[in-house]
């Protein structure tokens, strides 16, 4: 017997969606700016071509996601618009944060020797104080209002909007 998984339309995201496409389109705008970023320097043909077609990809998919913020539980509207690159920054200093304390908490389930897994315990703890240290900056200068689910949602809209529209 099949089973059909279609449910009907919903009207709103669930909470749960709306946190893992915050981090989904959160992630990808500041890997979208830093492959612009790099394209600019880059003279290799062949290089060029893999970077512009993770460009497009990049984009597509953040342009797909963000047609799903409108869905997001309760919207408010929260205009703020940030010149500045200290959002880039330290946004993306954050993802290498977490994919630090990510990488490391697999490495160390791969580990078999108890000297190397000391080591990397060591280093994912110091992993974890800086991510906790880079949130703590994001949070106290507003880049990373994670308590106001809308306010993280219209910080995302504005990202991923400078993102798509950051020449090459």
């Amino acid at each position: 017997m099949e089973y059909n998984y279609e449910r009907p339309q919903q009207q709103h995201l669930a909470w749960h969606e709306t946190m893992e496409i915050h981090e989904l389109v959160a992630f990808q705008s500041i890997g979208l700016m830093r492959l612009k970023k790099a394209y600019r320097e880059i003279t290799n043909p062949e290089l060029k071509k893999l970077y512009r077609q993770a460009i497009n990809g990049l984009s597509k998919n953040i342009s797909e996601l963000l047609r799903f913020y409108p869905m997001a539980p309760k919207p408010e509207r929260y205009d703020e618009n940030r010149e500045n690159n200290l959002p880039f920054y330290s946004g993306d200093l954050l993802g290498l944060a977490k994919t630090s304390v990510r990488n490391y908490a697999i490495a160390i389930t791969e580990t078999a020797t108890p000297s190397l897994r000391n080591i990397l315990t060591q280093q994912l703890l110091r992993a974890i104080d800086t991510h906790a240290n880079i949130y703590k900056y994001m949070y106290d200068k507003g880049f990373y209002p994670s308590y106001n689910l809308n306010k993280l949602l219209k910080n995302d809209v504005n990202i991923a909007n400078k993102a798509l529209s950051e020449p090459i």
